[in-house]
């Protein structure tokens, strides 16, 4: 894949309704956006860029030597956010596959966010996603921890002679413990790869029942009849939503 053919966009806003100002929180010297930047930088796959509504996060950016682009204050979601992002930077059309990246997760793996674009080698698939096997007890009953509902796909071959990526295709996702009976339970990470012509079709989708009954935005593509697939990575990387884990942030950052 060129590396036009790719754009990496960060959505990120000060109105956190849990951790306000969130991604301009000082972690080892540095804003949090500025981690999560560094870490989308660092996979080296395309173009990064953060995708705001504040001056503030867009200036930090820009000090920091990354590109930020300025959208609209109304978008309800990350996906529309980049979506605007998107035409802006690249109205010819010419990137054909969008990386969403939290702009909540500091200490994201660079190998991990590579991973998310494996799925789409199956030309059948939509959007890919990761996830991880849950090994915490307590994670399973917790709704705060997505889970993801896959059925097996053959694993993502790779090139280079590394092990193959187990992969599944999502069938639902959901707060609740799920499945039941024996056998893993996935913990979702909130990192997508879209086709371009997916993420458009996405967004221009009004919110669907499942959606809002969960308070899962990817529920809306999957009533829509999109395929997303997932591979299947060894860790969950920190999110950023209270200052408990702000603090757990500092903590694994400074080390």
């Amino acid at each position: 894949m060129a590396e036009n053919d790719l754009l990496i966009l960060i959505p990120a806003r000060m109105a956190s309704t849990r951790l306000p100002g969130k991604p301009l929180a000082d972690i080892a010297g540095q804003p949090m956006i500025v981690h999560v930047l560094r870490r989308a930088q660092e996979a080296a796959l395309g173009p990064v860029a953060v995708a705001t509504d504040s001056r503030e996060i867009a200036e930090a950016v820009e000090k920091a030597g990354g590109q930020a682009v300025m959208t609209r204050a109304d978008h309800v979601s990350g996906s529309d956010r980049i979506f605007e992002a998107l035409n802006t930077l690249d109205p010819q059309g010419r990137a054909r596959i969008v990386v969403n990246v939290q702009g909540d997760l500091p200490t994201l793996s660079p190998q991990d966010l590579r991973a998310v674009l494996e799925p789409l080698a199956d030309p059948a698939v939509d959007i890919a996603t990761l996830a991880a096997e849950i090994r915490q007890p307590t994670e399973k009953t917790n709704p705060n921890v997505v889970k993801m509902v896959g059925s097996p796909v053959s694993g993502i071959a790779r090139e280079d002679g590394r092990p193959a990526l187990m992969r599944l295709r999502a069938l639902y996702f959901t707060r609740a413990t799920a499945p039941s009976g024996e056998g893993p339970l996935y913990h979702h990470i909130g990192l997508y790869a879209y086709r371009r012509a997916a993420l458009k079709r996405f967004v221009e989708l009004p919110p669907s029942p499942l959606e809002l009954r969960e308070r899962l935005e990817q529920l809306r593509a999957l009533e829509a009849g999109m395929r997303i697939d997932v591979a299947i990575v060894s860790t969950v990387p920190l999110g950023v939503d209270t200052a408990e884990e702000l603090e757990q942030a500092r903590a694994a950052l400074t080390r």
